[in-house]
């Protein structure tokens, strides 16, 4: 008896171990192990297995644009049908939705085989539930309509070897069309390679300037892979989505991470923000202004509705000042006389107000300094006459 007891504690002891080390190949985000994971881009922390469970492959934190489920904790009304639509997502920011057959129950993390034209998919459901009711319902999505694609069974083993094998072609496929067009002279830049579950499609993503006549492309393309293609044309903004970076601001591009749509960004928000026109400083890593202009925009605009005009100049009888600068939410206004444009007056938006109502009936302060609240003197640039001198130093 004892020698059982031994032996069955020795194989708890063995299968923690097991455990432990798959754990570690798991959680243990080495940029070795990163590089060598094509599935990153489709939140796996690992590539999936052939012969193992794969619970534990798709991870949140692995995802871009992940989705947190806030309604996993809340107990679904008793006896009310489960919501037969999940979110399936595949490389990058492509997802989609797709209805789950009766006798088929999903769960977040499931590798699936889902409908597409030709051939099928494999996916991974990133949202089911629910929380994909309400997803739909943001969206306008028509859920009663019988376009929806249909979810044909979870992943076989075979789905999963082609789905490996398909997905390791990517890279390789990418820097070979990229020759290819650039043998042909097309002036068009191959940013991504997308190939589909069952190895029959590949998706290349692609920008360019001008419309590209890309059919020459398409036919050695198809001789060269053997599968079937399709070129879809994206913008620039689209294109730091897909490749990802880290922005001036030291975070990851919000394009890469959460940002599903893009508005329009025009100059005139850095205006409103009293940001400097540099383009160099405004641009993002797309070449485009940053998206991030627009944040804070609408708090601006609230901001300085109750301003006064600043093209207004204000009258003394020591001389009229112009406006310089505003701090918006500190509510200054710097004004510097005509004669004296090195000093600069800070006055409270207020006083500011006042001494326009003035100017309008007629009166005219003695001078600013009397209304002002920060008095600011512009530097002279000193020159750098001296510094070449062999003795500046004999001193110190």
């Amino acid at each position: 008896m004892e020698d059982e007891e031994l032996h069955q504690d020795h194989q708890a002891e063995i299968e923690k171990q097991e455990e432990s080390s798959a754990d570690q190949d798991i959680y243990e985000f080495h940029p070795a192990k990163m590089a060598e994971n094509p599935f990153l881009t489709r939140g796996c922390c690992q590539p999936p297995r052939l012969y193992h469970k794969n619970e534990s492959v798709f991870q949140h934190r692995c995802s871009k644009f992940d989705s947190f489920d806030w309604m996993k904790d809340i107990p679904v009304v008793e006896g009310s049908p489960v919501f037969d639509i999940v979110e399936v997502r595949f490389k990058n920011s492509r997802k989609d939705y797709y209805r789950v057959p009766p006798d088929l129950e999903l769960v977040v993390g499931d590798m699936v085989a889902v409908e597409a034209s030709p051939g099928h998919d494999i996916g991974i459901v990133s949202m089911a539930g629910e929380m994909v009711r309400f997803q739909l319902r943001k969206k306008n999505f028509p859920v009663a309509s019988e376009d929806i694609k249909k979810v044909y069974r979870k992943a076989r083993l075979t789905d999963i070897e082609k789905w490996v094998a398909a997905v390791e072609l990517e890279t390789s496929t990418m820097f070979r069309s990229r020759a290819i067009a650039e043998q042909l002279g097309l002036q068009m830049k191959i940013n991504d390679v997308e190939y589909q579950g069952d190895n029959t499609k590949a998706i290349f993503y692609y920008s360019a300037d001008d419309r590209v006549d890309f059919r020459e492309l398409i036919k050695l393309l198809a001789e060269e892979f053997k599968v079937r293609i399709e070129m879809r044309q994206i913008g620039a903004r689209q294109e730091a989505s897909r490749l990802g970076g880290i922005g001036s601001c030291g975070r990851e591009l919000c394009c890469s991470t959460w940002m599903s749509d893009f508005k329009s960004v025009t100059t005139g928000a850095a205006r409103v923000q009293q940001l400097s026109l540099n383009p160099q400083k405004l641009a993002g890593q797309c070449g485009k202004l940053k998206c991030c202009l627009n944040y804070e925009y609408e708090s601006y605009l609230d901001a300085i509705k109750n301003l006064p005009n600043p093209e207004i100049r204000l009258k003394t009888k020591r001389g009229e000042a112009v406006h310089q600068k505003t701090d918006i939410f500190r509510r200054l206004m710097w004004y510097s006389y005509l004669n004296d444009m090195n000093n600069l007056l800070a006055i409270p938006v207020e006083n500011v107000i006042l001494i326009q109502e003035d100017n309008k009936k007629g009166n005219m302060p003695e001078k600013l300094e009397d209304y002002c609240q920060i008095t600011e003197k512009k530097s002279e640039f000193e020159s750098g006459a001296g510094q070449d001198d062999l003795t500046r130093f004999d001193h110190l």
